[in-house]
């Protein structure tokens, strides 16, 4: 089974981890619990008339810890680096192998930036559609690949955009994720 770790617990790094585990590929998320989403309050969240966003945090780590994601709650990662076979993170604690890895840091660029993955001229990690960077199997989410234009609901989007490129790779062909009722025909 494939391995994907993703560095940040925000919405995007939450999201691919909803999408990943969900579907069966081991997912781990390390969050050091400094997203924004801690100064936010939701009004413009589709789905959320108004909600403050570290309920929206909690709620988000409860629906991710149900479908099995581990989540390294206040390990800080210090690099990431390709290793042949996939990717090494390494953080305070020790080594953990993946085969994929999705950045999820926000405005904090280093680690992305460290591994190899090509930038823009402003500033963002370069990635295409899919939020894949020059780096194969490296994924930049939200902020982390976008100079301004960035907001929570947008950067979950891209958390699930990348989860599903990883899913696509995995299982051979498009893959989408789209739950329907059993009776539904």
């Amino acid at each position: 089974m494939a391995h994907v770790a993703i560095v940040g617990g925000g919405p995007a790094g939450l999201s691919a981890g909803l999408f990943t585990a969900k579907n069966g590929l081991e997912t781990t998320v390390f969050d050091t619990d400094e997203t924004w989403m801690h100064k936010a309050h939701l009004f413009n969240y589709l789905g959320i008339e108004s909600q403050d966003g570290s309920a929206f945090m909690e709620d988000a780590r409860e629906q991710v810890d149900s479908f099995g994601v581990e989540r390294v709650q206040g390990e800080e990662v210090l690099s990431v680096e390709e290793d042949g076979d996939g990717f090494t993170v390494e953080t305070e604690e020790g080594s953990h192998d993946a085969d994929y890895v999705v950045f999820a840091t926000g405005a904090k660029r280093s680690l992305p930036e460290e591994l190899g993955c090509e930038t823009t001229d402003d500033g963002p990690v370069d990635v295409g559609i899919d939020m894949e960077t020059s780096v194969s199997g490296a994924y930049a989410t939200g902020a982390t690949a976008r100079a301004e234009e960035w907001q929570a609901i947008i950067s979950a989007g891209d958390g699930a955009a990348a989860a599903l490129d990883i899913l696509s790779k995995e299982k051979g062909e498009h893959f989408h994720d789209f739950d329907v009722p059993d009776d539904a025909e």
